[in-house]
């Protein structure tokens, strides 16, 4: 909206002009008009999220807001929009877009198996090999089973009559170069789930699943056991005796470096059973091992054992089976909805391989940087680093945020895909427990970020009369409660859900960027 003064200044060059046409005659001043009023409310909504991100409390934060009406072109508040911010998990949006553009909605990651040598009533001469291109979706979340897909190419190789392979089963991973971490991870992350590597092949988004069972009588030992094969993870217990009743401190997992395990300490009671979940550290030898169970399985006998090869060299042979992963437009709402990180980092990998060649987190950026300028956002509005979020070096402007959803809008194809991969608010993923009982609640779908001193919130809204606005509302630096944050981001979303949005008055701009 223009400023008031801007509103008069036009006003009394109309006055000026209704004198001169009278012929100089005197025209009585006139008395001093009122503000006019905020049309739709505008101004009470401008002045409502000012009041919030303004706030004494944040006087040391760093608060970046945009809310536009894309179809219209209509900016409704603006604050710090073109300021850079660190997006925490608000990179997926950039991640999810990109790999929806470039790869297309149907896309599927095939991963293959290959014979290396002849095959000979039922015996293959030489190596058998699982060739990996990234394939996010063996997980326990996607499949029921994270060690389905392997099944599945277990039958397929034993369909083809093979029953003893006289070689190696060889886990290749050639597709995948470079780092398997994000650029820039804190190294206190890496023990935690959400800090696990990444590979050409991946088993369970990269987590183990560390069970602890209490005995059947007090002060016998716990167990721990390791899902969803024992190679996921190196682990010692250091726990105590079983107690007869549950003990409230609970269990702790530390990670070894020395040793390269990790080590679990605490108790758990009579019948108890609690799930941990920790990083897999060999992410391709955790596939290697679960490949050689599920083989024997099917009853096909390996006599060369079990190897993972990095290089090009065990990438081409006799193809023997395919696995296809689910559709891309699939596999994005287990990535957006909960932040899983794994699939923000082999999305990046996938994109990499399937546009260069070549199979890197660096070639991936590439891609990103490119499809970026491509959507109006050059290098002064965003600077990607990896794919999930978890780096802090990523930074992103608000509209550069709004300019890619924005994008991904107005392509037909995926638009609802897009959108729909999003967490709901008060409905689903790391909304799920957010603005319930509001206007926002199943209206908001948005993507969530956080990492210390981080929290975004950005997506599409849906007004109380049905238009679609944009928003995104970034804050960094802070120092207050961080619920205090969350609750600016929350109160934002809802007023806009609950507001009326019929467009700018004629004589009115839509509100300046601050």
């Amino acid at each position: 909206m223009a400023p008031v003064s801007a509103v008069r200044r036009h006003a009394v060059a109309g006055l000026a002009s209704l004198a001169a046409a009278c012929g100089g005659a005197r025209v009585p001043a006139p008395a001093p008009a009122p503000a006019p009023a905020a049309p739709n409310g505008r101004e009470a909504l401008v002045r409502a999220i000012d009041s919030l991100v303004r706030d004494p409390r944040f006087a040391n934060a760093h608060w970046g807001v945009l809310v536009v009406h894309p179809a219209r072109g209509d900016t409704l508040y603006a604050h710090n929009a073109d300021k850079l911010f660190v997006p925490a998990s608000n990179q997926k949006l950039v991640t999810g877009a990109v790999a929806l553009a470039q790869l297309g909605p149907e896309f599927r990651t095939r991963t293959s198996v290959l014979a290396r040598g002849p095959l000979r009533d039922g015996v293959l001469d030489g190596d058998l090999v699982l060739v990996g291109r990234g394939d996010p979706s063996w997980s326990d979340a996607m499949q029921g089973d994270a060690l389905l897909p392997l099944h599945d190419l277990a039958d397929s190789v034993r369909s083809r009559g093979i029953r003893r392979v006289r070689g190696r089963v060889v886990v290749a991973t050639g597709h995948f170069r470079g780092p398997r971490l994000g650029f820039g991870w804190d190294w206190d992350d890496l023990e935690y789930a959400y800090g696990a590597p990444v590979d050409a092949v991946l088993l369970n988004e990269g987590l183990a699943r560390l069970v602890v069972e209490g005995a059947a009588r007090p002060g016998e030992p716990a167990t721990v056991t390791v899902q969803p094969v024992a190679a996921a993870a190196r682990v010692q217990s250091a726990l105590g005796p079983t107690r007869a009743t549950p003990d409230t401190a609970g269990l702790d997992v530390t990670w070894d470096d020395d040793a390269r395990t990790y080590v679990v300490r605490g108790t758990v009671a009579v019948g108890q059973r609690v799930g941990l979940r920790v990083a897999m550290r060999e992410p391709a030898r955790a596939v290697a091992a679960a490949w050689l169970g599920a083989l024997d399985a099917r009853g096909v006998e390996v006599t060369g054992g079990v190897a993972v090869d990095t290089t090009a060299a065990m990438l081409a042979g006799d193809t023997l089976a395919v696995h296809a992963s689910p559709p891309l437009a699939d596999v994005l709402r287990f990535f957006e909805k909960p932040s899983q990180n794994q699939l923000g980092e082999q999305l990046l990998r996938v994109v990499g391989l399937e546009r260069t060649g070549v199979g890197s987190a660096d070639s991936g950026l590439a891609v990103v940087r490119r499809q970026l300028a491509a959507w109006g956002v050059d290098s002064t509005a965003a600077v990607a680093r990896d794919g999930s979020g978890l780096s802090r070096h990523n930074f992103v402007a608000p509209r550069a945020v709004v300019r890619i959803l924005d994008a991904m809008g107005r392509q037909e194809a995926w638009a609802r895909v897009f959108r729909d991969a999003l967490p709901l608010a008060g409905v689903d993923g790391t909304l799920a427990s957010r603005m319930r009982g509001t206007a926002a609640q199943g209206t908001v779908q948005a993507k969530t970020g956080f990492v210390d001193r981080v929290r975004s919130l950005s997506g599409y809204v849906t007004t109380r009369n049905g238009e679609t606005l944009l928003f995104s509302a970034l804050c960094n630096n802070w120092t207050t409660d961080v619920k205090a944050v969350e609750r600016v981001q929350d109160e934002i979303a809802e007023r806009l859900a609950a507001w009326r949005y019929r467009g700018p008055a004629d004589d009115v701009r839509a509100a300046p960027a601050r």
